[in-house]
């Protein structure tokens, strides 16, 4: 499954905790445009360092897979980030 939802708890120096949703396919979609120049200089990467595009692209997918559940933090001088993905 694809994750659907990213969570971001900041907890800046002031000791406030702020929570921050953000939806991964409308985010994905307005950003397409940059996910399609990624995609194509990822596949010259490929190509240039002879590695199979397809299994590239297989891998990446077995990534984006395997994020829904992931949990982890940020530290930043006084600042803290945690990330879950769902």
């Amino acid at each position: 499954m694809i994750p659907q939802l990213v969570t971001v708890h900041v907890r800046p120096c002031s000791g406030r905790r702020v929570r921050i949703c953000i939806p991964v396919v409308p985010v994905a979609l307005i950003l397409s445009p940059l996910l399609v120049l990624a995609v194509l200089g990822g596949c010259i990467a490929c190509l240039v360092f002879r590695i199979n595009p397809g299994g590239a692209l297989r891998g990446a997918g077995q990534v984006l897979w395997a994020l829904p559940g992931t949990r982890f933090e940020m530290e930043q001088g006084r600042t803290v980030a945690l990330v879950s993905v769902k």
